[in-house]
């Protein structure tokens, strides 16, 4: 059934193109998160390995709010691997060692290259879309990003 919230249908499918794109970039750095996760190696391993759980663990939690907020304009989120890469504006790690510093200086961009993107988005979704509600979680996912950035930022 259709969604009836106050918001036209081109000024819906214009946000949901957008959040699809938000939702890819959050998949591929949960994923990418996890990866340091697993992968990590050196003598901090145990510290960082726990640091980058906590970092996944928010990252999933933000592609639900993001893919539900996709649900509750009435469409369905992307949710496959090929279409996450094809929307995302990240790319997959591309380093031989894997040690902390590297991680973190990757994943550290990745966080910036979102908040970027979020900041961008917020006021279009509140003004030009009339989507209030979407404004409200994209600035919720900017602190929360800012946040998680300057925490890498701190380790290096």
């Amino acid at each position: 059934m259709k969604a009836n919230i106050g918001i036209t249908d081109k000024n819906s499918q214009a946000v949901v193109n957008e959040l699809a794109k938000i939702l890819a970039d959050e998949f591929v750095l949960y994923t990418k998160t996890r990866n340091a996760h697993w992968n990590l190696e050196g003598p901090d391993f145990y510290e960082k390995h726990k640091f980058f759980e906590m970092q996944y663990t928010q990252l999933e939690n933000f592609t639900d709010k993001v893919a539900e907020r996709i649900r509750t304009l009435g469409y369905y989120a992307p949710a496959t691997l090929a279409s996450f890469l094809s929307l995302t504006q990240l790319t997959e790690f591309s380093r031989e060692k894997n040690d902390s510093n590297g991680f973190m200086k990757e994943l550290l961009m990745d966080h910036e290259s979102i908040i970027i993107k979020l900041r961008e988005n917020i006021a279009n979704f509140a003004f030009e879309y009339k989507d209030a509600g979407t404004s409200d979680i994209m600035t919720y996912l900017l602190e929360e990003h800012e946040k998680m950035a300057w925490l890498l930022r701190s380790h290096l």
